[in-house]
């Protein structure tokens, strides 16, 4: 079975598809605001996804990390007017340092091709 890197670096793998599935690295977002974070971080999950020949429709499961759990009701917002409703995925959210304090929210994404 073939593997597909998309946006590949020296690190790391923006997306990594394999079979009929497809894996995102954590998207981390810009801005000040959890919402903010949260918009710009589910717009490169859709540009991954839509590289990779998927949507986000067809989201498996996501994991979600925040910086603080206090953030937990802004992300829900922000994630509710972003995922497709008919389509939910298996879904977790855990508190965690992420990779710059800068950082509040990161999403972890698994999809299907097909």
């Amino acid at each position: 079975m073939s593997i597909k890197r998309i946006d590949a670096g020296a690190r790391m793998s923006g997306a990594v598809v394999h079979g009929n599935t497809v894996y995102l690295a954590g998207q981390v977002g810009e801005g000040e605001t959890v919402t903010e974070q949260c918009k710009f971080a589910l717009a490169e999950v859709d540009r991954l996804l839509a590289a990779a020949g998927s949507n986000k429709s067809k989201i498996l499961q996501t994991l979600i990390y925040l910086s603080d759990m206090s953030y937990f009701a802004e992300m829900n917002a922000a994630w509710e007017a972003w995922v497709d409703p008919a389509n939910t995925p298996a879904r977790a959210t855990s508190e965690a340092k992420l990779a710059a304090p800068k950082y509040k929210v990161e999403f972890t994404v698994t999809a299907a091709l097909d």
